[in-house]
């Protein structure tokens, strides 16, 4: 049987899916001939990850398809439901990035808290002749220690999210509108184990309280995070969405930054991506990565291992 990883899968997946007799092609198809190249080639299984769209015209005209398998958390790439009455399997890998997704929203918050996105910037054009003046500008960075951390969204990146804020002698509140409680098992490097229990609270309280935010939330149809969420936050707040674009309002986000509300914020998703507004790319407030939560190598090996494990046990 075939395997099209259309938006690759990492060597640990491919040698796995291969020991156990498939055909692995990581070619990477345009979404207009994926349908054409899928029936040529009676593609059995189809793995994408956010870039490929499996919609239901992809659905109905590939008769070959058994499984669509989707290497990280969400899904709103695939009409996940209309598959399954169709008869395909729909798999993910929920737990296999979680992780990484928690370290990039800490790298964005220690670096927005001590400026090092403004800071990296502008040392490569003036560190030599303005040096003073830069450390003065940036002379007021804040200590994540001791400061509250609101996690909206309290599920397995929510919860690494969490962890890791654990680590950094932060308060967590979290809320999750599906979780009531959950007891976070922390490992440590010489075998010892911590036990922390969290009881998730209410959205506003969250953003009343917060600090610091981080979503962890799924795509929507309405924004999590719009003008009167953001009328509730401190003033100075700092917020990181590593989850999707859409659930913070973008205008609403630059407003709230201009009129002081929202000190500086950090986007790894967008609204309109690959094509992200012209003016938060350019905005000094905001620290900006190109959607890579669970772009580690680490990552990417879970993700391949998982996804072949599932394939296999299914089809073989």
């Amino acid at each position: 049987m075939k395997v099209l990883a259309n938006d690759g899968i990492s060597q640990s997946g491919i040698n796995a899916l291969e020991k156990a007799g498939f055909k692995v092609n990581t070619t990477t198809v345009a979404q207009e001939q994926l349908i054409n190249y899928i029936n040529e080639h009676q593609i059995s299984v189809l793995l994408v990850r956010s870039a490929t769209k499996v919609r239901k015209d992809l659905i109905d005209a590939c008769p070959s398809l058994k499984i669509i398998g989707r290497g990280g958390v969400g899904m709103d790439n695939i009409d996940v439901e209309y598959a399954k009455e169709k008869g395909l399997k729909v798999i993910n890998t929920p737990a296999a990035s979680s992780h990484s997704v928690a370290e990039l929203v800490f790298a964005h918050l220690y670096g927005l808290a001590r400026y090092l996105h403004n800071a990296n910037r502008d040392m490569p054009l003036e560190g030599d002749s303005k040096f003073k003046d830069l450390k003065k500008a940036y002379a007021k960075g804040t200590e994540l220690k001791g400061k509250t951390i609101g996690i909206l969204g309290f599920g397995r990146i929510g919860q690494a999210t969490a962890k890791v804020a654990i680590g950094s002698g932060m308060n967590i509140i979290a809320y999750d509108p599906f979780i009531e409680e959950v007891n976070l098992e922390l490992s440590f490097f010489d075998g010892q184990k911590l036990n922390f229990n969290i009881k998730t609270i209410s959205k506003e309280s969250v953003l009343k309280q917060s600090d610091f935010i981080t979503l962890h939330v799924p795509a929507q149809k309405d924004y999590v995070i719009g003008t009167s969420e953001f009328e509730l936050m401190k003033d100075g707040v700092i917020i990181v969405n590593a989850a999707r674009g859409g659930v913070i309002d973008e205008v609403a986000l630059i407003n709230s930054i201009e009129n002081g509300k929202v000190a500086r914020a950090a986007l790894d998703v967008f609204e309109k991506e690959p094509q992200p507004e012209v003016q938060l790319l350019m905005n000094p407030a905001l620290s900006l990565t190109p959607h890579t939560g669970a772009a580690t190598n680490e990552a990417q090996d879970r993700i391949g291992t998982e996804l072949a494990t599932q394939i296999i046990s299914i089809l073989k």
